[in-house]
């Protein structure tokens, strides 16, 4: 499995081709749209989304609400492109009437100015903003949810939430009473923060309002958790065949995200072997399996078969209604940062966001294993090897 995306912020379309899903599975735009719609959703979120609706249209690959093996094509319309059209148009030469919005002004922790740099954009640096924008996230979130119809078929599933906006958390040690993922889901998804409870999500909120307040951005970080996960997905072979290698680079490829954990992560650092490892067991019932959980679900890059717990860490955003100290590409005079339309925060989006790459990984790692060509083929191949690992 393999997919790209094309488009930008302003463009008139998003749009994603995915190669690799096998034929059968079932799938509809409604699928796709209640993940969009998640993404657009979270306290903190700026005007464009009162603008946009995102939603998705299949343009190849899917027949009768099923899949047909062929590299299926996700399309979605930028509705806030009507008001950029002459600024975006793409067969019109450059004027001064179509070029009124030039970004010369590049922000701090943006990639306004390398990019410039690097693909010789003296002129503008809004042609490397339209394409480094988040976006293009959304098209992301669309294969994203593709993957995870994919995954559901064979009983795994992915769900991520908010653990903190600057200073304000979610209290981790309640994860321990939900029974599934489906549980916290309804918990997390019924706050706009994604807080995992009350007294979290109006403390982000209070976090998000006063930040809003002072023309600021705040970040935060993000837990993405999946169950169900077949044993040995990825490999030790190679480097490069490490599924949380894999998953590590999705994560910090997600715009503003600069760090990643498994587990226990960073904490383990603190920590002496006997505090970390996670001790084995076994049941006739079960087969074998772990004590904990503090290595998110890894041993060697390959999963354990417990759940896989991945942490992101999200920067503020740069774009600042109070602007930083910058430089004009033009006269290199100092000037403040341009100001370009803007969240408070985007770490609930994130969290979204980060769900579908997991997913996304996970996806691919099941299509590296088993049967590719056909979902019931898969299926079944997915069921005889975990019986298989079950009396090992």
């Amino acid at each position: 499995m393999r997919y790209t995306t094309a488009g930008e912020s302003h463009g008139p379309e998003e749009i994603a081709v995915i190669e690799g899903i096998p034929a059968g599975l079932h799938i509809t735009q409604e699928d796709v749209n209640a993940q969009l719609a998640r993404r657009q959703k979270g306290y903190g979120r700026g005007e464009r989304q009162k603008i946009e609706t995102d939603t998705v249209t299949f343009l190849t690959g899917i027949r009768h609400q099923k899949t047909l093996g062929s590299p299926i094509t996700l399309n979605v319309h930028n509705d806030d492109h009507n008001n950029w059209s002459k600024i975006m148009a793409p067969n019109e030469p450059q004027t001064s009437e179509n070029s009124l919005r030039r970004v010369l002004r590049p922000r701090p922790g943006h990639a306004d100015l390398v990019g410039g740099i690097k693909y010789r954009l003296h002129d503008d640096l809004r042609n490397v903003l339209e394409r480094s924008s988040a976006r293009e996230t959304t098209m992301r979130v669309a294969v994203g949810a593709v993957a995870k119809k994919l995954l559901a078929e064979i009983g795994v599933d992915v769900h991520g939430f908010v653990v903190n906006v600057g200073p304000a958390k979610s209290d981790l040690s309640t994860l321990t009473q939900y029974q599934d993922l489906e549980a916290l889901r309804q918990v997390t998804e019924s706050f706009e923060t994604r807080a995992l409870d009350a007294a979290a999500d109006k403390a982000i909120r209070d976090v998000i309002d006063s930040t809003k307040r002072d023309a600021n951005t705040v970040g935060g970080q993000v837990q993405v958790m999946a169950t169900g996960v077949p044993v040995g997905l990825g490999s030790y072979i190679s480097a490069d065949d490490k599924l949380d290698a894999k998953i590590a680079r999705a994560i910090v490829g997600i715009n503003a995200f600069k760090g990643v954990q498994f587990g226990a992560g960073f904490d383990n650092a603190e920590k002496y072997g006997d505090q970390v490892m996670d001790e084995i067991f076994w049941r006739p019932e079960k087969g074998f399996y772990r004590g904990s959980d503090n290595l998110g679900g890894f041993e060697g890059g390959m999963t354990t078969g417990e759940a896989i717990v991945v942490r992101g860490v999200v920067k503020p955003i740069p774009t600042l209604y109070r602007p930083m100290q910058s430089v004009d590409i033009d006269t290199h005079q100092d000037h403040r940062a341009s100001i370009e339309r803007s969240d408070t925060t985007a770490v609930t989006a994130a969290a979204v966001i980060a769900e579908a790459m997991v997913a996304i990984e996970l996806a691919k790692a099941v299509l590296d294993k088993f049967d590719a060509d056909n979902i019931d083929r898969m299926k079944e191949q997915v069921a005889a090897y975990r019986q298989e690992v079950k009396a090992f």
